[in-house]
């Protein structure tokens, strides 16, 4: 039987549920933004913002890396919904068995490619010279724990898929308290700069591995994991790699392009760096709470869909689209207003770096709610088993005009500007919005007619 802390998606008030649902993940999702704003804050205070920059450069190509893997996560979570949704047992614990076998290969893959390809792809996005190997450390440490943010993303995605949403938040509590003290630790007294919040961040994500892989093992339903039954079922792993692919080459596409933005941020000079890595991390925080909503809707839409029940499931997802709206309004309008207290805990020795990041914050964060919309859209239709065209979607709408406006737009004197790179974002999750609402409801009034057939 499921535990009382799993929230029902299938019965009951839509709204209420979709909070207790969301809340634990925003604060769970906010805690892992932590692990990098404790390691910005760390250096920013003591080791200055040429050490700001190296860590907050390597956002954008931890990302890229990563994305493919993290979807078939997705496509993970989303199998499991399903299956939890219709009652299907034995399918689910294969699922379970499957995840975690899956999750150790692609961790083992990601640290070989991210260790040894780090250098090569930091010079490659035009990282300036001064913060190159600074950058490279802090990767190389970065990607040696990387197998256990996998075994963390897979193991989570199933408990969320039961509707399990505290305890990757008391996971995550513990690890990101663990991740600060060591931060300190090993900046203040063993001198390690970048290489210490690295380290520090490898170690918690560890932690959280171990105390997801630990929650399965004592659930009591049929998402419980015995050690000795971890195996690769095929059927599973097809469905993985069916609804998470796309997923992954969506996502990966979507931090492609913000590696091309990445790398035209660094054309500007270290002191853009700088302010855009700063700005870059506190709409993080804005960015994570409205992602909440999307994991809702994948999760919420998967188990209704399961059921066939399609008008809860369009009334989940009016649900979040609309708590997600207005999350994000409201926390981007907050960001931007308080901007400078909020730039001036990451850089303390550079005004002109602050001024860079309030453009950023400026361009973004009052724009935000269409970006959480998209996503939320997006986790919708991925829900239903369909990822192939809000992939096309995000690739065309999101990635491909964001490329194409650096290479026309920006490339325009007069546009070569912060203001004038950072305005691709709105431009585009503007356009990849309608696309993706007019995709929903078409694949939803397909789903019903053939339903009722």
């Amino acid at each position: 039987m499921a535990k009382m802390k799993d929230v029902n998606m299938l019965k009951g008030p839509i709204f209420g549920s979709v909070i207790a649902y969301t809340v634990p993940i925003i604060l769970t999702n906010v805690l892992q933004i932590c692990f990098n704003t404790a390691d910005l804050i760390v250096v920013g205070r003591f080791c200055g913002s040429l050490s700001v920059a190296a860590v907050g450069s390597t956002s954008a190509l931890i990302n890229l890396i990563i994305t493919l893997f993290v979807g078939v996560s997705i496509g993970c979570g989303i199998t499991a919904a399903q299956s939890l949704g219709a009652g299907d047992k034995e399918k689910t614990s294969q699922i379970v068995h499957t995840a975690i076998p899956v999750s150790l290969i692609a961790g083992i893959i990601l640290s070989v490619v991210g260790f040894f390809g780090s250098g090569f792809l930091l010079k490659l996005m035009g990282t300036p010279a001064k913060v190159l190997p600074l950058s490279t450390l802090y990767l190389k440490i970065y990607f040696i724990g990387i197998i256990a943010t996998m075994v963390y993303n897979f193991s989570s995605a199933i408990l969320r898929a039961a509707g399990d949403t505290k305890s990757p938040l008391i996971f995550l509590s513990l690890a990101g308290i663990v991740n600060v003290i060591l931060n300190l630790v090993f900046v203040l007294f063993f001198d390690m700069d970048v290489a210490g919040v690295a380290l520090a961040t490898s170690i918690s994500q560890f932690l959280s591995a171990i105390l997801a892989v630990f929650a399965l093992m004592k659930r009591t339903d049929a998402c419980r994991l015995y050690l000795n039954r971890l195996k690769i079922y095929k059927k599973p792993l097809k469905e993985f790699i069916r609804i998470g692919i796309p997923a992954g080459i969506q996502s990966s596409m979507f931090s492609f392009s913000n590696v091309i933005i990445q790398s035209s941020v660094n054309s500007l000079g270290e002191t853009v760096v700088s302010g855009s890595a700063a700005s870059s991390n506190i709409e993080h925080f804005v960015y994570t709470a409205m992602n909440a909503f999307h994991q809702t809707a994948l999760n919420f839409t998967g188990q209704n869909i399961g059921v066939k029940n399609y008008q809860r499931a369009k009334r989940v997802f009016k649900t979040c689209l609309l708590c997600c709206s207005v999350t994000g309004l409201v926390l981007g309008s907050i960001c931007f207003i308080f901007g400078k207290q909020l730039l001036g805990i990451y850089i303390t020795d550079s005004p002109e770096a602050i001024a860079v990041g309030m453009i950023r914050l400026s361009i973004i964060c009052l724009s935000y709610a269409l970006c959480g919309a998209m996503d939320v859209t997006t986790g919708a239709i991925r829900g239903m088993g369909v990822s192939l065209q809000p992939m096309i979607i995000t690739i065309l709408g999101a990635c491909g005009l964001r490329v194409l406006w650096v290479l026309t737009v920006f490339a325009i004197p007069q546009f070569h500007t912060v203001a004038g790179l950072f305005a691709s974002y709105p431009v585009s999750w503007s356009i990849t919005l309608v696309a993706e609402l007019i995709t929903y409801f078409a694949i939803v009034k397909k789903k019903q007619k053939s339903a009722n057939l």
